[in-house]
């Protein structure tokens, strides 16, 4: 029998060597046609009795990169549209599909003859599940394998088999946070696990395997023997009493039960766990199917996974654009953010000139890539050749000269027109013709930052997040005069650093700024309103914010903050309104100078990587009123409807153009809410109308800035959404048009 995505050879022993090789991907995923083949394999090697056992291994760099989620998505709309008419058989349609991964690896665990799985590279979601169904692991020994099962920061769980299997081979502890964090393990934390059982040379793995076979690995699992007790006791036992109520509160405490993936995962490894395991998969392919129907996990499969990756292979491109091969860049700044865009940079092959006004200071930005690329070779994560091999790439100079054979040019100075004026035409005099020059503001409008340019067609704006190694997200902006062929230069660059791109037409704070700082704003005017600090920052974490939005205040720096509120208000003159924002950042940083986490003092009192809320906060905004003064519900949807609300408004001006870009950019930009599935899905989900009125409510209890936009109005009147109305544009000329 031929297969299309995979092939098998037996050897003389009779072990048979099964290679995952799927034609026209750069990595094996899980998809239908995978489930079918591999039923089919399994019956295969049963069937044939000169086969002792079987190897399954990938003919890719990489063992697989899981399940296709386009997948769950077509069936959760099958399911949506039957369940109008058959709910009954809805319900039944979604079950079946949703645990069918589930039978086939249930019954290749339990076929009678032994499999092993040889894991190099990636592995992760369903691959992961289908190496723990196996009777044995072997992983390869370098530094590029991480394994795990990621599911719950797409909204789901593992749903085949993970979560029986690893809470029946590992530590109770150590495998809820590997489910419940969604954690990647590398080999050596893998085996002492026992997730894996041994490594070995990525070349030598298959022999490895076929030895473990020959050497007479049991095709019976012991959970599946006769007198099986679990590892980490009962549920209901003295050992199950101390753990699962601590489990249980750990899981309230990270997640507070905004995640349906979460709960429904505890759920089903609690009630697993009491059962015998073909009954204990049948539990958790419920919960799983009641998981696909939430609208948690309907948003962020979307937004985190289907247009994430379309993001990714750069779906706003300008489709007539050549695509560019990126030698060399160079970097004006070496301070913190500089830094860390030539160790991105760098890091991704190409070579780098970072300029800063002294050598002294171009050095000290260098040392940033040799410091993290330290801890890299110190954690086991990179070799010291490695090392020198990136860091041969960056040139830290004061000599503007060296600019002249890079193909594109990223200035990262400090926020002030003047000085970014002045590198810009240093800069450009000595730029080869076709370069491209980018600012990285967070601020400033693009178009008036391309005054300064001889040629603002080849301006753009590439705004990178803090820190630059860390944070996913890039924003692009485009000037009113900016070509496509300078975007497609800024989304190639942005594609090979390995990072997601959005792109936005000019304003002042453009997106991901602009939004982010209404929640430190509306964080200052709970405080105005007399709430007190510490119901602030946890309403804020309660309504699923990474932090809350006095303690972004002072990561963002409150002497930004005052002097982005400063710009605004010299800009906008007489049409500027004061109010409680100004003067609680004039009095923490003009009269305190407290500015945030650089200072040490902000909000917040810090000592190394302790912080406590600094007790004079009160003498800046006024004795708090009493915590029960204040529904914490609606604190929270402030906090969210504010953020939502602003993105409406840009989504209205056009400096927004495309659905996408707005869910994942508010989720990697500045965490928004993850389980909403972004800004405006949290609209969707609630209902335009809804939310409009909840704006109105908003408007007459706490002001104007609650005042729902026309777009808004207009499309609750007509009982639109953002996803239905918006539908994401072919591409960036086409999202051009619309603008």
């Amino acid at each position: 029998m031929s297969y299309k995505n995979f092939s098998i050879e037996t050897d003389s022993d009779g072990i048979a060597v099964i290679t995952w090789d799927m034609p026209d991907k750069s990595m094996n995923v899980i998809d239908l046609s995978v489930m079918d083949e591999l039923d089919a394999l399994v019956d295969q090697v049963v069937q044939d009795d000169a086969i002792k056992g079987a190897v399954i291994t990938s003919g890719k760099s990489a063992f697989s990169g899981g399940a296709d989620l386009t997948m769950l998505e077509g069936l959760l709309k099958d399911f949506h549209v039957k369940r109008g008419e058959d709910p009954e058989g809805a319900a039944k349609m979604l079950f079946e599909g949703s645990r069918k991964l589930t039978l086939v690896y249930r019954k290749l665990e339990t076929c009678g003859k032994p499999f092993v799985a040889t894991l190099t590279g990636t592995c992760m979601g369903g691959g992961t599940e289908l190496a723990l169904a196996c009777h044995g692991r072997i992983a390869a020994d370098d530094d590029s394998f991480k394994m795990g099962l990621p599911e719950v920061k797409v909204g789901l769980f593992p749903g085949a088999g993970g979560t029986q299997r690893v809470m029946r081979m590992t530590d109770g502890q150590q495998g809820m946070q590997f489910l419940l964090q969604g954690r990647t393990l590398r080999a050596k934390q893998a085996k002492s696990m026992g997730l894996i059982d041994d490594t070995a040379a990525p070349k030598k793995l298959i022999d490895a395997a076929k030895k473990m076979i020959k050497g007479g690995l049991d095709p019976v699992k012991e959970w599946d023997k006769k007198g099986y007790k679990l590892p980490n006791g009962k549920v209901y036992s003295p050992q199950g009493f101390q753990f699962w109520p601590a489990a249980n509160a750990i899981y309230r405490k990270e997640t507070f039960d905004n995640y349906p993936g979460a709960r429904y995962l505890l759920h089903s490894v609690v009630e697993g766990l009491q059962l015998p395991m073909d009954l204990a998969l049948q539990v958790e392919s419920r919960y799983f199917a009641k998981v696909l129907q939430t609208p948690e996990a309907a948003n962020m499969i979307r937004s985190l996974f289907v247009s994430m990756q379309e993001l990714n292979k750069l779906a706003r491109r300008p489709q007539d654009q050549r695509p560019n091969k990126i030698k060399k860049i160079g970097v004006l700044g070496a301070g913190f953010m500089g830094a860390g865009i030539a160790y991105v940079t760098a890091q991704a092959g190409i070579d780098v000139v970072l300029i800063d006004r002294d050598q002294d200071a171009a050095d000290k930005g260098k040392k940033h890539s040799d410091d993290l690329l330290s801890k890299a070779v110190q954690r086991g994560r990179s070799t010291e050749d490695d090392k020198q091999k990136i860091l041969s790439r960056i040139t830290a100079t004061t000599d503007y000269e060296q600019l002249s054979d890079c193909d594109l040019v990223i200035e990262a100075v400090f926020e002030d027109r003047e000085i970014k004026k002045v590198v810009t035409e240093q800069a450009e005099a000595v730029m080869k013709s076709r370069a491209i020059y980018a600012s990285n503001t967070s601020t400033l409008p693009i178009t008036s930052l391309a005054e300064a340019s001889q040629r603002p067609k080849n301006f753009i704006g590439i705004h990178f997040f803090s820190p630059v190694d860390k944070m996913m997200l890039v924003e692009v902006i485009m000037g009113k005069k900016t070509s496509d062929r300078a975007l497609a230069m800024a989304l190639d660059y942005i594609k090979a650093i390995k990072k997601t791109p959005i792109v936005v037409n000019d304003s002042r704070g453009f997106y991901t700024s602009r939004v982010v700082m209404t929640y430190v704003r509306e964080g200052l005017m709970m405080l105005a309103d007399g709430v007190p600090a510490a119901m602030i920052e946890n309403a804020g974490r309660m309504a699923g914010m990474p932090v809350g939005p006095l303690s972004l205040g002072d990561e963002v720096a409150l002497d930004l903050a005052w002097k982005i509120v400063s710009a605004t208000k010299k800009d906008l003159g007489v049409k500027y309104v004061e109010g409680p924002l100004d003067n609680i950042l004039e009095e923490m940083v003009v009269k305190q100078e407290r500015f945030g986490r650089k200072n040490q003092k902000g909000f917040y009192d810090y000592k190394g990587k302790e912080k406590t809320l600094w007790p004079g906060i009160p003498d800046v905004v006024g004795q708090p009123k009493s915590a029960d003064s204040f529904n914490v519900e609606e604190l929270k949807q402030r906090l969210l409807v504010m953020q939502a609300l602003e993105t409406a408004r840009i989504f209205e001006e056009k400096c927004l153009t495309d659905v996408r870009e707005a869910d994942v950019g508010s989720i990697l930009g500045f965490g928004f809410s993850p389980f909403t599935g972004g800004t405006l899905s949290y609209i969707d989900t609630m209902g335009t109308a809804e939310f409009v009125e909840l704006c109105k409510k908003f408007t007459r209890k706490w002001g104007p800035r609650f005042k729902p936009n026309k777009l808004l109005k207009e499309m609750a009147k007509n009982g639109e959404t953002f996803y239905g109305r918006f539908p994401p544009k072919a591409d960036a000329v086409e999202a051009k048009k619309a603008a």
